[in-house]
């Protein structure tokens, strides 16, 4: 189905954000807006709540781009409701009746959605929702420099600063928008007031330390999502502290700041397990943050009070710190007492021979689901495409030696498929059109057992960083090399290997 064009087919059109709206929200309504004006549509844009936009940097943003929001505490009935940046009858949101609803978003959904939703939780701004849309009927957000400059600025303030994005498509949004840089450092140095900084320092104050595991916690006021980074970035200069959450209760949930200073612990990952089922989190090795949403968490049975709430954070970080073994591949033998012998079956994939996009020498950033990954393009080098849409190099003798020519056409499964940009120019290339197929020989044994806890695994090829392990995937042990410890997700595992016996 395609949601701008359903949202074409009616008349008597309002736009709604949730109530006290942030950059993103005014952004994605204001291009939604643009889009239905574009195709010759008049909506209304409005948000409701008890109070109108006061802070110095969105009002700013609403007058420099145009931004027409209107702030209502009644509204007759229209034909058509689409809401933005949240959900129809969540709790951060006026509810107004409509005739037809439909939802476009990107936090967790909570509660029941209409018939017609585009909700992409995965994503780390509701800006980056509507980009997508928009690439789906060809349209370049750059023709209009205030629609660029707003969905920009969208994504920046709800990702940290872009410190927090996990997903494909808000890099994308990131590196192809051309924004007015002079709105974005306006905005950008209207965003802090003098109470603000007085809730910092208040925070800092009352951190709550844990020397074992050498990390801090600390609960800030409401406040600007900015604000929480900066206490974070402040407690990380601590020297008996590695690793930090930094949190803060508003009406409609709790924001969260991750930074982390060593390499046992990602930040993106410690805050998307800490906003596991409740909402949700991502961003970088060093910092990162979340969203845990009011509804979930009480529906997890857990009170939406200071007191409780500072219990389960800290439950939450002790259960990440006591739970999780870390695995240094090669500086130990693995113990495989309790292993079983697996093999793999044959398995049709995907490959293309680097050369065949880039030339020689030409350092390129191929972005995948899973992350970007930067290499050098040689003669030896190939790109396997996983079963799952997964990208990773190897070299020619390793594809010859595992791999088989498939003539049959390559269908990619995942769920956005891997471009490659050539660093020096910017330029992007699909990969689609230069992916063939191939099958793997199979037959390569290892040792594996299932997981009953969290593991992290260094392996023998990547020693600054860790591949985790979560309950029901397999810590996997090569017969041939005990050294070369590995992790294998369980739905990779279970459709690439079979038990056999030795």
């Amino acid at each position: 189905m395609n949601i701008l064009k359903t949202i074409l087919s009616y008349e008597n059109i309002v736009i709604q954000c949730h109530d006290n709206p942030d950059a993103d929200a005014l952004a994605s309504g204001f291009a939604l807006k643009w889009y239905l004006k574009r195709n010759g549509k008049d909506a209304r844009f409005i948000y409701g709540g008890k109070n109108k936009v006061t802070k110095s940097n969105l009002v700013l943003m609403m007058e420099k781009l145009g931004i027409s929001a209107e702030y209502v505490t009644e509204l007759e009935s229209p034909k058509l409701l689409v809401t933005v940046d949240c959900q129809y009858g969540e709790s951060n949101v006026t509810k107004f009746d409509a005739k037809n609803v439909i939802v476009i978003d990107h936090h967790q959904v909570s509660g029941q959605l209409p018939e017609i939703f585009d909700v992409r939780s995965n994503y780390g701004s509701c800006a980056s929702v509507l980009y997508k849309l928009f690439l789906k009927e060809k349209i370049d957000i750059n023709e209009d420099e205030n629609l660029a400059t707003a969905l920009y600025y969208g994504l920046m303030t709800d990702t940290g600063g872009f410190e927090e994005i996990s997903h494909p498509v808000d890099r994308d949004l990131r590196d192809y928008a051309k924004p007015r840089q002079s709105d974005i450092i306006l905005f950008k140095n209207s965003n802090l007031s003098r109470q603000e900084l007085i809730i910092a320092g208040e925070a800092l104050k009352n951190a709550d330390y844990n020397d074992k595991w050498s990390y801090a916690v600390v609960s800030a006021k409401p406040c600007d999502p900015n604000i929480l980074g900066i206490i974070s970035d402040m407690l990380l200069e601590v020297d008996t502290v590695n690793c930090c959450l930094v949190y803060s209760i508003m009406p409609y949930g709790i924001k969260i700041s991750v930074r982390s200073c060593i390499k046992e612990v990602k930040a993106s990952e410690l805050a998307s397990f800490i906003a596991q089922d409740l909402g949700g989190g991502g961003g970088h090795l060093i910092k990162a943050g979340g969203f845990l949403q009011k509804d979930l968490i009480e529906k997890a049975g857990i009170a939406y009070e200071a007191d409780a709430l500072e219990q389960f954070f800290e439950e939450r970080m002790l259960e990440y710190f006591e739970n999780s073994k870390i695995i240094y591949a090669g500086e130990e033998a693995e113990d495989i007492s309790d292993f079983v012998h697996y093999t793999k079956r044959e398995v049709k994939l995907g490959f293309v021979k680097a050369t065949d996009f880039a030339k020689k020498g030409k350092r390129i950033t191929i972005r995948a689901l899973e992350g970007d990954l930067d290499v050098t393009v040689n003669d030896d080098m190939y790109i396997i495409i996983g079963i799952t849409g997964s990208v990773y190099p190897i070299t020619k003798e390793k594809f010859e030696a595992t791999y088989l020519d498939c003539d049959e056409p390559y269908t990619f499964p995942g769920e956005y498929a891997p471009v490659a940009t050539l660093t020096s120019t910017g330029e992007r290339i699909e990969l689609l059109p230069y992916i063939s197929s191939c099958i793997s020989k199979g037959g390569d044994s290892i040792y594996a057992r299932e997981l009953d806890h969290r593991v992290k695994v260094f392996t023998t090829w990547d020693r600054d960083k860790y591949y985790l392990g979560k309950e029901g995937d397999y810590l996997a042990v090569r017969c041939d090399d005990l050294s070369d410890v590995y992790v294998i997700a369980k739905d990779i595992f279970k459709s690439t290997y079979e038990k056999t016996a030795i």
